[in-house]
């Protein structure tokens, strides 16, 4: 992870641990491993993932933040009822809305966008309403199919953290 850079002072020595940690470190926070999170998954009515899986990981440089999530639906996973939110690893900055790009594969293959206000802790889907209908609505257990097992919805959105 990044962090603030050094205010340097007039006169101070540079040694090789300084330039380590202000310049080699820095880069190499850029290039790690992208770390992992378990996204929350809530509606008006909560579903359970049960015996699906959840996962998600981010790459978080200074306040920026890239964040992905695949849920995967298994046989005793139940839906809940209303708009899905998926969490995120941190609340988004005050100010800006953020989109990204979802894609559901259930009983057919969906792409929609990922939708997020300002200064959200949670992310939800749109899809289109039908196939012959362009309009979106939120994803739920019955928009744009009505979830099963082994479906598949991944989603990313690129975003300013708060802090």
């Amino acid at each position: 992870m990044t962090f603030a850079p050094r205010t340097w002072v007039v006169g101070e020595v540079v040694t090789a641990a300084l330039l380590n940690q202000e310049i080699r470190d820095q880069f190499s926070s850029i290039f790690d491993a992208w770390t992992t999170y378990t996204p929350t998954w809530t509606a008006t009515s909560n579903p359970n993932i049960s015996n699906g899986t959840i996962t998600g990981r981010y790459l978080k440089v200074g306040r920026r933040c890239i964040a992905v999530v695949k849920i995967t639906m298994g046989s005793s996973t139940t839906f809940g009822s209303g708009g899905y939110n998926i969490g995120l690893p941190f609340a988004a900055a005050a100010g800006v809305d953020y989109t990204g790009t979802a894609r559901l594969v259930a009983v057919n293959a969906w792409v929609g966008q990922v939708i997020m206000s300002a200064s959200s802790s949670a992310f939800n889907c749109a899809f289109p309403t039908s196939q012959t209908d362009s309009r979106s609505a939120t994803w739920a257990a019955t928009t744009p199919d009505t979830l099963a097992n082994s479906h598949v919805l991944r989603a990313q959105v690129d975003y300013q953290t708060a802090s």
